[in-house]
């Protein structure tokens, strides 16, 4: 691993400190999208041998780019992924109800469809959990400006963490760099915040990094209830 530049350094320090602050937690999990920060993050878990678990949730409607990065991270890395998938029955439901693609007729049937393929499979994945670690960072979007390193999740009873919260692009992609970590090919392809395929695409130069998630929604509901809203964030 080559030096860092000092900005870089100081970001890495602080985020290895909230990492092993996670670690002292008890059982403790990184819940990994696949995404550069979920990479980086699972390059350092992995790097520094850090007693947090890694999980993620296959919705069943991932880009195929994701799941062979997923398939990537299972050879590159000795911590494993444990995943998750949605319970099959509300699944089968909702597209009887809804059909493939409700989700595009309201943001209800939006969040609905999250609930479904997310919110519920990480209520599993957290269970008998003390804490989670999220890939969160502030310059995302509206919803998490203010995005505390550490806080309260109420929602689930438990402590999460966001060590890269005051990372920046530069800072994401210069650690990417330096210690070669795989990351999603849909990157190169303008797509900065990946979810879905149906409800991703990639960004125009100036648009926000989530632009592309939901793109027919205003930016203050773009969140799949996995996180809670910014009114509702109490740091711990």
């Amino acid at each position: 691993m080559r030096d860092f530049p000092v900005s870089l350094a100081a970001a890495v320090d602080e985020a290895l400190r909230t990492l092993r602050e996670a670690a002292q937690a008890g059982a403790v999990t990184l819940a990994s999208s696949f995404s550069v920060e979920d990479m980086v993050l699972t390059d350092m878990i992995d790097r520094h041998g850090l007693a947090i678990g890694i999980f993620t949730l296959d919705t069943g409607r991932l880009h195929e780019e994701t799941y062979a990065l997923m398939q990537e991270t299972r050879k590159r890395y000795r911590t494993p992924v444990a995943v998750y998938a949605p319970q099959a029955a509300a699944v089968e439901a909702y597209v009887a109800a809804h059909g493939p693609n409700g989700f595009y007729d309201g943001i209800e049937l939006r969040q609905s469809c999250c609930a479904i393929r997310k919110v519920e499979p990480l209520k599993r994945a957290l269970a008998g959990k003390q804490g989670w670690v999220t890939g969160l960072r502030r310059q995302h979007s509206v919803t998490r400006r203010d995005l505390p390193l550490r806080e309260w999740d109420a929602d689930n009873a438990m402590h999460k963490f966001n060590p890269l919260a005051a990372w920046s692009n530069e800072n994401i992609w210069a650690y990417v760099k330096a210690n070669d970590v795989p990351y999603n090919t849909l990157q190169d392809r303008g797509f900065a915040s990946i979810g879905c395929a149906p409800c991703t695409r990639a960004i125009t130069l100036g648009e926000d990094i989530r632009a592309g998630r939901w793109w027919w929604e205003n930016p203050e509901t773009k969140e799949c209830g996995l996180h809670p809203a910014q009114a509702d964030r109490k740091a711990s």
